[in-house]
């Protein structure tokens, strides 16, 4: 009982000292931070939701939405999952892909180790400067945008779940890069006769400010004397996109075809744009399919003062095929998303994972 109450307090005094300017949704401070991929959602599982299963998120799609919802990893479990943003590389331009790898292992009987690799993929882009703007000019770049994500959850009852996850975050060109470390941290209650009720708390992207740095910074000029020098930008500070979650989630349970309805609710906190809240729901048959829904609110969603494209409607489904008999915990898992984009293409997302 003294560890729950030490891991409630740390969580609440945490919550606490965290400045209000870094957790209340800031429309002023809108498009100042940088890193935005850490935004994107890779896991098609909960795409589906929108990311709103922050109470009752499992396994290696926890690590966008809560993170200590890795501690239900049975054994081990690998994922994969593409991405395709706003109709892909070649579906709009500026559009791009997002790949994703994860491994999770249980260590012990109460922890999990985990790790993975998302990478997006812009393909090659036109070189253009002011001198010479046309498309093609002078050749093309092809942009990385990379973070590498560690994680350890525990599990320290049936009810509280706790994680931590590390993540370094790299953008380079050929010529100028940025390198960057952010923080996550999740805690999850579950609660009721069939742990049917469940919350979740995640704190996401605290780290400091990155900034960038190379050759390209640089350029040369001719000074009075008729010298010739190099001079380098010095290039501002980007605070990282800190957003706090909050999530609950219910189960209906039929014994009938072992059936489920959950619906899901959660709120988030933004530092660099407006807040928005959702909710989602999700039906579960013979524990082998299941189909999920969700929809973000955001103040000015449905009139052109709209400024984040994840808000809106969101749907996905699964298919959970066993390979052992009257085990659950083994199988293997294909998701598929589907998300609306306000003046852009539809996002769709695919993935599998393999738990043994």
């Amino acid at each position: 009982m003294k560890r729950i109450f030490r891991i409630i307090t740390v969580v609440a005094i945490t919550l606490a000292v965290t400045p209000y300017s870094l957790m209340a949704g800031n429309d002023d401070r809108r498009g100042t931070a940088g890193a935005q991929e850490l935004l994107i959602n890779p896991w098609a599982h909960s795409r589906g939701w929108g990311s709103l299963n922050v109470g009752n998120s499992r396994g290696i799609d926890a690590f966008f939405t809560n993170i200590a919802g890795l501690s239900f990893v049975e054994r081990y479990e690998f994922a994969y999952s593409n991405t395709m943003l706003y109709g892909g590389k070649n579906g709009l331009r500026g559009g791009g892909s997002s790949n994703a790898f994860g491994l999770a292992v249980r260590v012990g009987s109460s922890g999990v180790l985990g790790a993975y690799v998302m990478a997006l993929n812009f393909g090659q882009l036109d070189v253009t400067t002011t001198e010479n703007p046309e498309p093609g000019a002078l050749g093309t770049f092809s942009p990385t945008l990379m973070n590498l994500n560690v994680a350890y959850s525990h599990a320290f009852s049936s009810s509280i779940h706790g994680g931590v996850n590390i993540k370094v975050i790299n953008e380079s060109t050929s010529d100028v890069s940025a390198t960057g470390v952010a923080l996550d941290a999740g805690i999850q209650y579950v609660t009721g006769e069939n742990d049917e009720l469940k919350f979740g708390i995640s704190l996401k992207n605290i780290g400091p400010s990155m900034s960038f740095g190379g050759t390209g910074m640089a350029f040369s000029v001719t000074n009075n004397n008729g010298n010739l020098i190099t001079v380098e930008y010095r290039d501002a500070e980007i605070e990282l996109p800190t957003i706090l979650n909050i999530g609950v989630a219910y189960d209906f349970l039929f014994e009938k075809w072992d059936q489920r309805l959950t619906l899901v609710g959660n709120f988030t906190s933004n530092a660099f744009s407006r807040d928005y809240f959702g909710i989602g729901a999700e039906y579960s048959i013979l524990n082998r399919f299941e189909v999920r829904t969700g929809f973000v609110y955001q103040d000015g969603l449905f009139n052109s003062e709209r400024v984040t494209s994840s808000a809106g409607f969101h749907a996905g489904a699964s298919v959970n095929i066993p390979v052992a008999k009257d085990d659950d915990t083994k199988g293997l898992t294909i998701d598929y998303a589907f998300s609306t984009q306000y003046n852009l293409r539809p996002t769709h997302s695919i993935g599998a994972s393999f738990r043994f």
